[in-house]
């Protein structure tokens, strides 16, 4: 055991994890990596343990969980195979983290630079410019004490912006040809970018946009579908991540 990654107060099966160890709830941020795991595990055989904590508990605000990521946030992603065991924070960069030493044949990122630069952008676009907004658009209209029109408004116009965004990408707006996936050459390859991307953007019905709304984004609508189809997401979305009560 670590003593600089664990104390007392860190659950047993926290400490005593072999291998690959995923602290996560089943929100859009830990579905990210849920799934990616997932299909990691349809291609190789990959194995994990996981732990699920109730995030509406300040779990993750506890010293425990802070050494492991002084954000306070989940998913966190613990190597043990590294010596001392090696903890991943952020979402992307965990997406990144198991492409690099789990994904041997790059089949869910690419080996082209170009293309794998594109993958990054779109993975960084979402994580930095859709996250941001449309969690703060479940905030304001669902969680928050005080109902702030100007805050609703603002968020759920970015949101939409963003997208908009994607359904550019996805149409082929300014290329003329039309994508399955956002990122690679052609109509491009499923991969860490749309698997940074989907958990959030799926959500839609929960943040509250209407059927209306999203008329403006035929190609994104069809791309979360397409997704949707894939075994390895509906197991990364699926019971076996639910919160136990």
């Amino acid at each position: 055991m670590s003593h600089s990654l664990f104390e007392d107060s860190t659950p047993e099966e926290v400490k005593n994890a072999k291998g690959l160890h995923l602290i996560t709830q089943s929100t859009p941020n830990g579905q990210k990596v849920q799934i990616m795991l997932e299909e990691l595990k349809d291609l190789y055989g990959l194995s994990w343990t996981k732990t699920i904590i109730n995030i509406m508990t300040n779990e993750q605000k506890k010293d425990w969980f802070l050494r492991l990521d002084p954000n306070g946030r989940i998913p966190i992603l613990i190597d043990n195979t590294q010596s001392p065991p090696f903890p991943v924070m952020e979402t992307s960069a965990e997406l990144l983290y198991l492409l690099k030493f789990a994904d041997k044949n790059d089949v869910l990122g690419f080996t082209d630079e170009l293309e794998r630069s594109e993958a990054l952008q779109w993975l960084f676009f979402w994580h930095g410019s859709g996250a941001p907004y449309q969690g703060q658009v479940t905030h304001f209209t669902k969680v928050a004490k005080e109902k702030i029109p100007y805050a609703i408004e603002r968020f759920r116009n970015e949101t939409l912006r963003v997208y908009g965004v994607l359904e550019i990408r996805l149409s082929g707006k300014y290329t003329g040809e039309p994508r399955e996936y956002l990122a690679g050459k052609g109509k491009g390859k499923y991969s860490v970018a749309d698997i940074g991307t989907w958990p959030w953007v799926k959500g839609w019905t929960f943040s509250g946009f209407t059927d209306e709304e999203m008329k403006a984004f035929p190609h994104l609508l069809k791309w979360i579908d397409r997704i949707a189809q894939r075994p390895a997401v509906k197991r990364g979305i699926g019971e076996e991540y639910a919160l136990k009560q």
